[in-house]
């Protein structure tokens, strides 16, 4: 019983986290933003160099962190060399 608990609530976190990211992507200015937001909500964790929509690494490491302050995706790993964000 407790596991169920468990998964409705992280399935609750989920589809809050992905009404966030769809709520915060008309108001990003990017260039090539639509794209990065559908890989968001198409896969698992995203790597800032498969956002290739956006340009360059920067300007998707710079992406990336703007939609953390704006609290629609988190950083995954931990790492700082290497980073991964997801839902």
């Amino acid at each position: 019983m407790a596991a169920a608990v468990e998964v409705t609530r992280e399935a609750t976190d989920f589809a809050r986290r992905v009404c966030s990211l769809k709520e915060v992507a008309p108001k990003l200015r990017a260039k090539g933003a639509e794209e990065a937001v559908a890989l968001f909500l198409n896969r698992d964790a995203v790597a800032p160099t498969s956002l290739t929509s956006l340009r360059s690494d920067r300007a998707a490491r710079r992406f990336c962190d703007r939609l953390i302050e704006l609290g629609a995706v988190r950083e995954l790993t931990g790492r700082d060399t290497f980073r991964l964000y997801g839902i």
